[in-house]
């Protein structure tokens, strides 16, 4: 097989045009990609007002409790089924 190896360039194409080895061309794709985010445009300016300045007006902060809405999920005992399913059962329509 290694005998076949130097026979390759010469059916594929001539000497002089020897093709790029790949770790070469991986690594001008990456070095191309790496160096392009630095061309975009700067993003645009915050909205609202200088977060660096020091007499900037803020908005008010109001307080809000992070347990307000907690009810307890303990377990308790077992009802009977039958007042289960009827608490959820769909009213009866008018008419049956």
């Amino acid at each position: 097989m290694p005998a076949q190896h130097p026979a390759r360039p010469a059916a594929v194409g001539s000497v002089a045009t020897a093709p790029v080895p790949l770790p070469f061309k991986i690594l001008l794709l990456s070095s191309a990609l790496l160096l392009l985010p630095g061309c975009a445009a700067q993003p645009p300016a915050s909205p609202g007002p200088d977060p660096s300045e020091p007499n900037a007006r803020t908005p008010r902060v109001n307080y809000r409790s992070t347990v307000s809405g907690y009810t307890s999920q303990r377990p308790v005992a077992p009802s009977g089924w039958k007042k289960q399913n009827e608490q959820v059962a769909p009213a009866p329509k008018s008419g049956e």
